[in-house]
Parts: structure tokens; C-alpha cells; sequence
């Protein structure tokens, strides 16, 4: 059984930062999506295993920036700078367990097999 663990979420205003941490049991193809009340789970950002690839979706391109950490690969971040009040959902981090390379990236909630409890981004403006 996979787990992922969530974590750094919060209340800010706009403008600010925050970073989000997702441990995973493993190392595997990572992805942030986030879904706000009402709408669907949208993509944010994704790394492959290897952590060489990364993408982002138009929104969050050059605020966001997804990274794995230096000492421990299991542990994916989510570096959010610029925040707006558009922002604002709660964040998922999921993992693709099986069906990859080293450097493939997954954009869509159907290619991910695990998926983290989710934490809160409010931004107020």
C-alpha cells in the first residue's frame, strides 16, 4: 500500500508563499492537482521519477515549481510564490505506481494510482 502524506497548507494573503510537502512511501512519477469547492480536480504540476522532467499547468507557470528533495527523493515539493486568491483549493499530491520511465510525466488524474488526503490553500485578498 502506497501513502502519501500531505502537509504546509494554510491561510495567506495574496502574494505570499508557501510550500507544500507530500512523503511518499516510495519514489514514483509525482503529480500536485488541486480542486476547488464546485469544480473538478485540476492539474498543477508533476515530476518524473527521476525528477529531471517537470511540468506545469498555464495558471500556476512561473509561480509554481515542483522539486524533489535533495536527501530523500520520496519527499516532493511544491514551491508557491505569487499566490492569488485563485489559488485557493484544497491541493492533492498523487503517485503513478507502475507503467513509467525514469523521465515520464503524468498531466491527468486517470494516470495516477495514489492519492494523499489532500491540505487546504486559502489566499485571501
Amino acid at each position: 500500500q502506497v501513502q502519501l502524506v500531505e502537509s504546509g497548507g494554510g491561510p495567506v494573503q495574496t502574494g505570499d508563499s508557501l510550500r507544500l510537502a507530500c512523503a511518499a512511501s516510495g519514489t514514483y512519477p509525482m503529480g500536485w492537482f488541486r480542486q476547488a469547492p464546485g469544480k473538478e480536480r485540476d492539474f498543477v504540476a508533476a515530476i518524473s521519477w527521476n525528477g529531471r522532467n517537470t511540468a506545469y499547468s498555464d495558471s500556476v507557470k512561473g509561480r509554481f515549481t515542483i522539486s524533489r528533495d535533495n536527501d530523500n527523493a520520496r519527499t516532493v515539493y511544491l514551491q508557491m510564490n505569487s499566490l492569488k486568491p485563485e489559488d485557493t483549493a484544497v491541493y492533492y499530491c498523487a503517485a503513478r505506481v507502475v507503467g513509467y520511465s525514469g523521465s515520464n510525466i503524468f498531466r491527468l488524474v486517470s494516470e495516477y494510482h495514489y492519492w494523499g488526503q489532500g491540505t487546504q490553500v486559502t489566499v485571501s485578498s
